[in-house]
């Protein structure tokens, strides 16, 4: 098969088109023919030599999502069968024209979306979930602040909890991301360029606060995020691109009762991806196939042009999901 592979660590430069090998499916995965494969920021740190893939995912192919049609079934799988269209939440491996998932891990694509657009969908809508509802437990009737409202993370944050019955306030980094935020769904986008968000969620909430925040910055962004949530918030870290080592205020933390936690969603057991792919097929899936949630695609590029697209994700100009795709 052909793949886009890591040459050595580095820029967008060093991601080739190579030759490779079919992967071997083990008793309860699948293999995906690849249409399509999503990008996202993780790709980037890997391409860096900043973020080695846990054990058994692959080295050097990068790729944590894909979209396409099965093309073998192992033994124990007993859902799927050849054929069927599926997306999928994958350890690595997804920049190529097969890849293995688990069974678990796959889930039908909506008839009313392109491969593509399925692409786009499983490691942002696995993230979301189970960040923002199963470990800060966002309730209907509860306020969310996203950072980065405008990045794959952050389109579809807003749409969820926007259709679960939630307000839902964002950051970004110019006028035009917020107004795509705002047209998409957020009740309100904060420049972060020229407003602090911190005295912005204050005024807006009447100093209540917010009930939960989910942020991917970190680093100075904690104070900030600590003023900013209500009695009982919590805050959920998935990232920590302004750094990991940070001063936090105890006394607010025991003033307010609030929770600080955060995960990995990578390197989790098969079992905890699939509990949360059901949830999603559950309650969410049917909010795409009836366009209430929609998947945000900014730019597909074909395969062998990988190193431009990571070259966007870079610039962050984008707004909503880059996708790769292969001609088969």
């Amino acid at each position: 098969m052909k793949a886009i592979v890591i040459t050595q660590p580095g820029g967008p430069g060093v991601l080739q088109l190579a030759d490779r090998p079919k992967p071997l499916i083990a008793p309860d995965e699948v293999l995906i023919k690849v249409m399509a494969a999503g990008i996202n920021r993780p790709d980037v740190f890997q391409r860096k030599g900043n973020y080695p893939p846990p054990a058994g995912a692959s080295v050097d192919i990068p790729g944590l999502e894909v979209a396409g049609t099965i093309a073998e079934v192992g033994e124990a799988v007993s859902r799927w069968k050849i054929g069927d269209k599926v997306c999928a939440l994958v350890t690595g491996g997804g920049y190529a024209e097969y890849c293995k998932a688990p069974e678990g891990q796959c889930l039908p694509i909506p008839s009313n979306l392109s491969y593509p657009e399925a692409a786009s969908l499983p490691e942002t809508f696995f993230t979301v979930w189970s960040n923002v509802f199963d470990r800060a437990a966002l309730k209907h009737g509860e306020s969310l602040l996203v950072h980065g409202g405008s990045s794959g993370i952050g389109v579809t944050a807003i749409q969820m909890a926007k259709a679960l019955g939630s307000t839902v306030y964002v950051t970004a980094s110019s006028n035009d991301k917020c107004s795509f935020c705002e047209q998409i769904g957020a009740d309100k986008a904060i420049n972060y360029k020229t407003t602090d968000f911190k005295e912005e969620i204050k005024t807006i909430t009447n100093s209540k606060g917010v009930n939960v925040i989910l942020d991917m910055i970190g680093g100075d962004y904690l104070p900030g995020n600590i003023d900013s949530l209500a009695v009982e918030g919590r805050l959920v870290m998935i990232n920590a691109m302004n750094g990991r080592e940070v001063q936090l205020d105890l006394g607010k933390v025991m003033a307010k009762r609030l929770i600080i936690t955060g995960s990995m969603l990578r390197s989790r057991e098969t079992a905890f991806k699939a509990t949360i792919a059901q949830n999603l097929e559950q309650k969410i899936w049917p909010l795409l196939s009836s366009g209430k949630i929609r998947p945000i695609v900014y730019k597909t590029f074909d395969a062998g042009d990988a190193a431009e697209a990571h070259k966007l994700m870079e610039s962050n100009t984008h707004t909503g999901k880059i996708v790769l795709t292969f001609v088969q």
